[in-house]
C-alpha cells in the first residue's frame, strides 16, 4: 500500500469515527468495537514513526461528543491489549509501541483521567434531571469506558502516574464506590492498583487509602453491604470491594514488617477493620471466607497484633465467628439469608457442603489465633453461648429425626446451634490452655461449665455427641479440680452403651453408632492425655471394663478394643514392669485363649478351612448357619483387634530412672534396651497370627478360586465404601446419617475380611516400635515372616497390599535396630523390591496397551478405579523407598525416618496427593544409614535403583516427581564411585529421556530431569 493510499485511508477510518456512527446509546457494540479495533491495526503499523500526531487527532475526536470520546477510550484500551496484555505483535514493534506509550504516559493518564472526571461530575448534575436522562446515560457509558480503559493500564505502568497528583485517581475511584452505575468498575480499577507487585517503596503510597476521606468513603459503602435486596450486580460488586479490603491489607502487612522502610501502623486501621468485619458479618459466607486470609495475617502478625486499635475489634470478630460456625445456606433451602447469596455460589447441596467444611475450618483457625491474642474474652463468650444453649430445651423443629420421640434432625435449628457453640468452644478452650499460664486459667468458670455439661441429659444421638465433644474440651480444667474425674468417667463410660429404643430391634442408626464411637475416642483421648489423673480410679475404670466387655453383648468390637486401649494406656502408669505384665496377661487370657484354642489353630492353617470356618464359599445360608458364621467372624476380628489395641498401647516410662527403676530395663549398652510388658502375651499369638496372614494371602491362589464360586470373588473384593473412598466419591452428609445401617451378608464378609487383615498388618507394624529389641531378635525373624507374610504376594489384591506397605512393611523396616539390618532387612527387601517392580512393570504396561487400543471416555469403570489404585500403590512404593533411604542433610538426620513413620501411620484413604506437593533440592539429600547398608548390598541395590528410575516411564506424575527429586540422583551417586556397567548406565539414561517425553510437560519434573 503506497503513502498516499494509507493516507487516504487514515482520513476515512477518522471521518468515520468524527461524522459516521451514531450516538453513544443507539450505536451497535459490535461496530464501535471493530472500528476501534481498525484504529488499532492502523496505529501499531504506522505509529509513531509515520503518525506522530495520532494522540492530537484522538484528543480531537473527543471534542465531536460522547460516541466518539468513548470510541477513542475504547481504542486506548485495545491497543493497551495488543502491545502489553496479549503482545500480539512482533517483539521489536511491540517494544517500540510501548516504548513510546511509556513517554507519553503522563499525556494519556491526565488525558483518561480528564474524561473520567468530567463524565463523572456532568453525570451527577444531570441523572436527577428526567428531561436529561438520555444524556445522562451517555455520560455514564463514557465514565465507565474510562474506567474500563484505565483497569487496563494501572496493572503496569510505573506508579507515579497511579500516585501522581497526590493520589487523585485512587481518591476519585474511592469516591465513585458510592455510585450504583459506576461503583463496580471502580473497585475493579482500586483491586488492581491496590493489588499491584514490586519494590516496596513503590507501594507505599497505595496507603493513602488509609487516609481521612478514602478509609472514611470505603467504609460507608462497606457498612450497607448488608442492606437492601440482593441484586447479582451488586453482589458482584461486593465481592470486588471485598477483595480491595484483602489486598490493602495484604499491603499493609508487608510494609509494617519490611526493614528498609519504616511504615507505622495507619492511624485509621481501625476504620479498616470496621470495613473488613461488615464483610465478615455479612450473610454471604463466600464473602466471609475471603476475609478469613486476611484476618489470619494480621491476627499473626508481628507488629499489627499488638496493636490497640486491632484487640479492641477481636471481641467482634469472635462474635461474627459464631454466627458464621451454623452450617445454614443450602442453596436448596430457604432458612437463612445466605441461601439466596449460597444459590449464585453453588451449583448443588454437595458443592456448598464441600466449600462449608473448608470454610469452618479455616475460620476455626482464625479463631485460634484472634484467642492468641485476647484468650479470656474468646473463653467468655464461649462460655455465654455454652450456658444459654445448654439452659435452652431441646426443640427438634419441623426437620426432627423421630418424629414420634422428637428427635432432631441435621436440620433441626437446636442441633445447629449445638454444632456451631461446639466448635466454637473447642477452638477457644483449646487456645486458652495454650496461650495463659496456669494461674491465669479461669478454673472457676471452667468447672462451673464443666458441672452443666456433666449434668446434662438427652436421649438424642447427635445432642448427645456434642455434650462428649465439649466434656473432652473442658476436660484440662479436672487437672486443678480433680474430683470431677469420677463424674466425667461415668458420663463417657454411659454414653459406650448409649442407644434408643427403637434400636434394640433393627440395626442401629449411624447417628447412635457414632455417639458410641465418639464416647470410646473421648476416652482413649483422656487416657492418652491425662493417665496420671485416671490412675487413682484405675480399680473402678478396669472393673467397668471388665463387665462391659464380659457381659454386654451389645457392644461391637471397635467399642470393646477401644476399652482395651484405655485400661491399657492407664496401666502403663502404673510404671512397674512385673505388675503391668501380671495385669496384661490377666486382661488377655480369655483371648489368648481364643487364639490358642484347637478351633482357631485349624481354622487359621489352610485356605480351605478358614474358608469354612468363615462360611466365604457361597450365599444363602440359613438364618442358623449364618449367625453361627458372624459369630465366628466376629471372634476373629476381635481377637485381631485386641491384640492390636495392646501392642499398640502398652508402654515402658519415658523417663530413663523411672524404666530402670521399674525392671522395664533389659540391658544398656550405647543405647538402654526397654522391655516392654505385652511381649509376653505377643509372642503367644505370633505364629497364630502370621499363619492367618499367609492364608489370606493364599485365598485369591487360583487352585482355592477352582473350588469357589463367583460369591467367594466377591467377598474379597473392595466393597462399595472403599471403591468411593479411592475415587474420591463420598456418600452425602444426609444420607450418611439418617439411614440407618442395614448390611448385606455380602457387605459383612467383605468389611469382615478388610477388618481382619488390616488389623494383622498393623499389629506386625506396631511390634517393632513397641516391641523394639524384643520382637527383632526373635529366632528366624525373617524366614518366618518371608513364609507367612510375604509368601504369594500375588493373591494380594493392589489395595491391599498399599496397606500392607503402609501400615506394615515401612514402620517394620524403619523401627528396625542398625544392628539387624544386614541379617533381617536386606534378605527381605531387596526380594519384595524386585517382586514390586516386575508387578508394576507389568500392570503399567497393562494400562498403556489399554489407553493406546481405548478411547478414555470408553474406559469402564472398574478400569478407572484400577487405574487409580495402580497409581496410589506406585506412589506408595515410591515413598517406602524415600523413607528408607534418603533423608535430608540437616542437623537431624531423623527427618527421613520421621516422615516414614508419619506416612506408615496414615489410613489407606489418607492424603495420598501430598507427596507430590513437595520440592526437595537434589543436593540437599544424603543416605540415611539404613540406606548406605542397602546400597552397600549388590542385590539389593540393584532392585533399589531399578525400581527409583522406573516411575520416570510410567504415566503417573506424582510418582515420577518424587523419584526424580528425592531418589535418582542421591542413590545415583552412590554407584558412581564403582564401576557402573554400561548397559546399565544405558537403562538409566533411557528412562530419564522417557521421563522427559512422558512428563516433560509439567516443569517440576522437567527441571528435575534435566
Amino acid at each position: 500500500m503506497t503513502a498516499e493510499d494509507k493516507v487516504c485511508l487514515k482520513e476515512s477510518v477518522m471521518g468515520l469515527v468524527s461524522n459516521g456512527i451514531r450516538p453513544i446509546l443507539d450505536e451497535e457494540s459490535h461496530i464501535k468495537n471493530m472500528i476501534a479495533r481498525i484504529v488499532v491495526e492502523m496505529i501499531k503499523r504506522e505509529w509513531p514513526q509515520h503518525w506522530p500526531d495520532m494522540l492530537n487527532e484522538l484528543d480531537m475526536l473527543t471534542k465531536f461528543g460522547e460516541a466518539q470520546t468513548e470510541l477513542v477510550l475504547f481504542v486506548l484500551l485495545r491497543l493497551a491489549e495488543d502491545v502489553v496484555t496479549f503482545q500480539a505483535l512482533p517483539a521489536q514493534r511491540r517494544r517500540e509501541i510501548q516504548s513510546t506509550m511509556t513517554l507519553n504516559m503522563d499525556r494519556l493518564f491526565a488525558f483518561m483521567l480528564n474524561i473520567l472526571q468530567q463524565s463523572v461530575q456532568h453525570y451527577q448534575q444531570l441523572k436527577a434531571d428526567p428531561g436529561n436522562t438520555v444524556k445522562a446515560q451517555g455520560l455514564c457509558r463514557v465514565a465507565l469506558a474510562a474506567l474500563n480503559t484505565l483497569a487496563g493500564y494501572i496493572d503496569w505502568v510505573s506508579v507515579i502516574h497511579i500516585t501522581e497528583k497526590n493520589c487523585k485517581l485512587l481518591e476519585m475511584l474511592c469516591v465513585l464506590l458510592s455510585e450504583p452505575e459506576l461503583q463496580l468498575e471502580a473497585a475493579e480499577c482500586l483491586l488492581i492498583a491496590v493489588s499491584r507487585k514490586g519494590k516496596m517503596e513503590d507501594r507505599v503510597p497505595l496507603l493513602v487509602l488509609l487516609g481521612d476521606e478514602p478509609i472514611q468513603y470505603i467504609l460507608s459503602v462497606a457498612q450497607m453491604v448488608h442492606g437492601g435486596k440482593m441484586q447479582e450486580k451488586h453482589y458482584v460488586f461486593l465481592k470486588r470491594l471485598c477483595q480491595v479490603l484483602c489486598a490493602l491489607g495484604s499491603q499493609i502487612c508487608s510494609l509494617t514488617l519490611a526493614p528498609d522502610i519504616k511504615v507505622k501502623t495507619p492511624g485509621n486501621f481501625g476504620k479498616y477493620l470496621d470495613s473488613l468485619l461488615s464483610f465478615t458479618k455479612h450473610p454471604s459466607q463466600f464473602l466471609v471466607f475471603s476475609t478469613l486470609a486476611t484476618w489470619g495475617s494480621i491476627f499473626r502478625h508481628e507488629v499489627l497484633s499488638r496493636d490497640p486499635q486491632l484487640l479492641a475489634v477481636v471481641p467482634e470478630f469472635l462474635r461474627a465467628a459464631m454466627v458464621n460456625m451454623a452450617k445454614v445456606g443450602c442453596p436448596s433451602r430457604d432458612d437463612s439469608p445466605s441461601c439466596e447469596y449460597s444459590r449464585l455460589d453453588f451449583d448443588s447441596d454437595e458443592d456448598f457442603s464441600s466449600f462449608f467444611n473448608s470454610f469452618r475450618a479455616t475460620m476455626g483457625d482464625v479463631v485460634r489465633a484472634a484467642c492468641r491474642l485476647d484468650p479470656k474474652t474468646g473463653f467468655r463468650i464461649a462460655e455465654e453461648w455454652m450456658k444459654y444453649v445448654v439452659s435452652q430445651p431441646l426443640s427438634a423443629g419441623p426437620n426432627n429425626l423421630i418424629p414420634s420421640e422428637g428427635l432432631c434432625g441435621l436440620q433441626s435449628p437446636a442441633l445447629l446451634q449445638w454444632d456451631a457453640m461446639t466448635f466454637f468452644s473447642e477452638c477457644v478452650t483449646g487456645q486458652m490452655f495454650r496461650t495463659l499460664h496456669k494461674e491465669e486459667v479461669p478454673v472457676t468458670e471452667g468447672i462451673s461449665l464443666l458441672q452443666k455439661v456433666l449434668a446434662y441429659e438427652t436421649n438424642d444421638p447427635f445432642v448427645l455427641s456434642y455434650v462428649l465433644t465439649n466434656l473432652s474440651s473442658l476436660f484440662p480444667f479436672v487437672t486443678y479440680v480433680n474430683t470431677y474425674v469420677s463424674s466425667v468417667l461415668s458420663k463417657l463410660l454411659a454414653a459406650v452403651t448409649f442407644e434408643l429404643p427403637a434400636d434394640r430391634k433393627v440395626p442401629r442408626s449411624r447417628s447412635v453408632k457414632n455417639v458410641r464411637r465418639h464416647a470410646c475416642s473421648s476416652l482413649i483421648k483422656i487416657s492418652r492425655d491425662y493417665p496420671d489423673l485416671l490412675l487413682p480410679h484405675f480399680d473402678l475404670l478396669y472393673t467397668s471394663v471388665r463387665t462391659l466387655l464380659g457381659g454386654d453383648q451389645s457392644l461391637t468390637q471397635m467399642e470393646k478394643c477401644a476399652l482395651i486401649e484405655v485400661i491399657v494406656l492407664v496401666s502403663n502408669q502404673l510404671k512397674n514392669y512385673e505388675q503391668q505384665r501380671n495385669f496384661l496377661d490377666q486382661l488377655l487370657h480369655p483371648i489368648i485363649s481364643i487364639w490358642l484354642s484347637e478351633e482357631i489353630q485349624r481354622a487359621v492353617s489352610g485356605p480351605d478351612e478358614f474358608i469354612s470356618y468363615v462360611g466365604a464359599a457361597m450365599l444363602g445360608y440359613e438364618q442358623k448357619e449364618e449367625e453361627l458364621y458372624r459369630v465366628n467372624h466376629y471372634r476373629l476380628c476381635f481377637c485381631c483387634c485386641a491384640m492390636l489395641a495392646v501392642v499398640k498401647r502398652a508402654r515402658w516410662p519415658n523417663d530413663l530412672e523411672e524404666a530402670k527403676s521399674g525392671g522395664f530395663l533389659s540391658g544398656l549398652n550405647d543405647l538402654p534396651l526397654y522391655r516392654n510388658p505385652c511381649t509376653g502375651v505377643v509372642l503367644k499369638v505370633l505364629d497364630s497370627l502370621l499363619a492367618l496372614i499367609r492364608t489370606h494371602n493364599h485365598l485369591n491362589a487360583p487352585e482355592v478360586l477352582a473350588k469357589t464360586g463367583d460369591w467367594f470373588r466377591k467377598a474379597m473384593d473392595l466393597s462399595d465404601f472403599e471403591k468411593k473412598t479411592i475415587l474420591g466419591l463420598f456418600q452425602p452428609v444426609l444420607d450418611l446419617y439418617e439411614k440407618p445401617v442395614n448390611k448385606t451378608p455380602l457387605d459383612r464378609i467383605q468389611i469382615f475380611f478388610c477388618t481382619m487383615i488390616d488389623s494383622c498388618y498393623q499389629f506386625l507394624g506396631n511390634c517393632g516400635p513397641s516391641l523394639q529389641h524384643d520382637f527383632y531378635s526373635i529366632a528366624d525373624l525373617g524366614p518366618r515372616l518371608l513364609r507367612s507374610a510375604f509368601s504369594n504376594l500375588d493373591g494380594i489384591t493392589d489395595f491391599r497390599l498399599r496397606a500392607m506397605l503402609r501400615v506394615f512393611v515401612k514402620p517394620f523396616i524403619l523401627s528396625c535396630p542398625p544392628e539387624k539390618y544386614e541379617s533381617l532387612i536386606c534378605p527381605i527387601f531387596g526380594p519384595l523390591l524386585t517382586y514390586l517392580h516386575q508387578r508394576l512393570s507389568h500392570k503399567w504396561l497393562m494400562i498403556k496397551h489399554r489407553t493406546l487400543v481405548s478411547e478414555e471416555e470408553n474406559c469402564e469403570s472398574q478400569e478407572v478405579l484400577d487405574d487409580q489404585v495402580m497409581r496410589l500403590l506406585t506412589r506408595d512404593v515410591v515413598d517406602l523407598i524415600v523413607a528408607c533411604c534418603v533423608t535430608k542433610k540437616s542437623s537431624d538426620n531423623n527427618v527421613g525416618l520421621t516422615d516414614g513413620l508419619h506416612g506408615a501411620g496414615q489410613a489407606p484413604g489418607e492424603d495420598d496427593e501430598m507427596m507430590g506437593t513437595e520440592s526437595v533440592a537434589p543436593g540437599s539429600l544424603e543416605l540415611t544409614e539404613l540406606g548406605k547398608v542397602l546400597m552397600a548390598n549388590e542385590e539389593v541395590s540393584a532392585a533399589v535403583l531399578v525400581l527409583s528410575y522406573s516411575p520416570l516411564v510410567w504415566t503417573d506424575t506424582i510418582a515420577c516427581q518424587k523419584a526424580a527429586s528425592q531418589l535418582c540422583w542421591t542413590l545415583f551417586k552412590q554407584v558412581l564411585s564403582g564401576v557402573l556397567p554400561s548397559d546399565t548406565a544405558l537403562c538409566f539414561f533411557s528412562n530419564v529421556l522417557c521421563g522427559l517425553q512422558t512428563h516433560g510437560q509439567h516443569e517440576s519434573v522437567m527441571v528435575v530431569l534435566v
